[in-house]
C-alpha cells in the first residue's frame, strides 16, 4: 500500500508543478522578479546562462531539502515529493529549454501534433516580450485551439 501511495504523491506532485509554473510565471516570473525574467523575452547578453536560470536552482534548492527532510527525519513522502518536483523540472528543461528554445541542438525534427501546438502556443507567449501581458500554458497543458 505504501508503493501505492509514494506513487499517488509523485503524480500529484508532478501535476501539482504544472500549476505551480504557470502561476509562478504569470505573477512572480511577470511581477516582482521580472528583472530575473526579462532576459529569457529578449537576450540583452552574449552568455549561454540566463538570468531566469535562477528559477531551475530554486526548485532544485526546494527538491533537495525535502530528499534531506526524508533521510534526516525519515517522512517518507517527502522523498516522492522531492522525486515529483525533479521529474517536473526534467521534463520542463526537455520540453522549454531544450526542444522549445533550442538551448541544445536535439529535437529539432520533432513535428507531430503535440510538438506543433506547444510551439505555437509558445511562439505566442513570446510575441509579448514585456513584463504586461505575461500569458502562459502550462508544458503539458496547452489549450486544444494550438492544435491545428
Amino acid at each position: 500500500m505504501e508503493v501505492l501511495y509514494w506513487i499517488l504523491i509523485f503524480l500529484t506532485t508532478f501535476c501539482v508543478m504544472e500549476f505551480n509554473a504557470w502561476w509562478m510565471h504569470k505573477y512572480v516570473m511577470h511581477g516582482f522578479l521580472w528583472n530575473l525574467h526579462e532576459d529569457h523575452h529578449h537576450k540583452k547578453h552574449n552568455s549561454w546562462f540566463e538570468k531566469n536560470d535562477f528559477f531551475f536552482v530554486f526548485y532544485a534548492a526546494i527538491s533537495i531539502s525535502l530528499k534531506v527532510a526524508h533521510s534526516t527525519f525519515d517522512l517518507w513522502w517527502a522523498l516522492p515529493m522531492s522525486a515529483g518536483i525533479f521529474a517536473y523540472g526534467v521534463a520542463y528543461f526537455i520540453v522549454h529549454d531544450i526542444f522549445i528554445h533550442q538551448r541544445f541542438k536535439w529535437l529539432r525534427k520533432a513535428n507531430n501534433v503535440y510538438a506543433r501546438g506547444v510551439r505555437r502556443a509558445h511562439k505566442i507567449h513570446h510575441k509579448h516580450i514585456g513584463k504586461e501581458k505575461g500569458e502562459n500554458f502550462g508544458m503539458l497543458v496547452v489549450p486544444l485551439k494550438y492544435f491545428k
